[in-house]
């Protein structure tokens, strides 16, 4: 992937566990779908995921193309991760925790996957300038993605932290994409205020913690409108 803008941010739905959902999703300018693999209540199987994941290649885009699969994990190996693609053929690996470059470097190369790296912003790093986090990963991964310290919180970070790590993004290639706490009535709030790549959502297109596909389709449709 590279950092050239296209105008529309692009958006990932995150934390799918049924086919019904995403066959409702068909039509939709959705550009990537995740799932969970980390331990959490949207957690899936990597053999209900291979289910789920050939449902998502059946999803055509206003483009008429299906969206790319995200699989988000937590502290994983470079084996554990060859034993579950395997299993769940995905097509980015996004890695949310202590993960070093040379992980991912060998993800990219030995698994000819995609890798996304999750940046955890907290308080104190909205007087930071992102580059020193981000530098060390230049030329090991494909995209960076901001979230609030914790992930799935469903909460918002400080998003005056965010044109530092987009310039950040910028100057090692790769498109940064923003989580935490998005939902369809904020999102053309923080795109109409900073220059991002692309938004991932999960809990903001909840209802009782079930994804809702109005909410999805309000969520893609006010994105896209920026």
């Amino acid at each position: 992937m590279s950092d050239k803008r296209v105008g529309r941010a692009r958006v990932k739905i995150c934390g799918l566990r049924d086919a019904g959902t995403i066959r409702a999703m068909d039509g939709l300018a959705v550009d990537e779908v995740g799932f969970v693999f980390a331990k959490s209540r949207r957690q899936v199987e990597p053999e209900t995921a291979a289910s789920l994941i050939a449902e998502v290649k059946r999803l055509r885009s206003p483009q008429g193309d299906a969206p790319k699969t995200v699989g988000v994990f937590v502290g994983a190996s470079l084996e554990g991760l060859r034993e579950l693609l395997a299993v769940a053929p995905l097509d980015v690996v996004q890695l949310h925790g202590d993960e070093d470059p040379e992980l991912c470097s060998s993800v990219r190369d030995e698994l000819g996957k995609e890798v996304w790296k999750v940046f955890s912003v907290s308080g104190e790093d909205a007087a930071g300038t992102g580059h020193e986090r981000l530098f060390p990963f230049q030329g090991t991964i494909d995209a960076a993605l901001i979230d609030t310290a914790g992930g799935g919180t469903g909460q918002t970070f400080g998003w005056e932290a965010i044109p530092r790590y987009a310039a950040a993004a910028k100057a090692i290639g790769v498109p940064l994409y923003v989580a935490g706490g998005l939902h369809p009535d904020n999102a053309s709030e923080l795109l109409g205020n900073n220059e991002v790549d692309g938004v991932d959502v999960s809990s903001g297109v909840e209802t009782d913690g079930v994804k809702d596909i109005e909410k999805i389709r309000a969520f893609v449709e006010r994105v896209k409108a920026r």
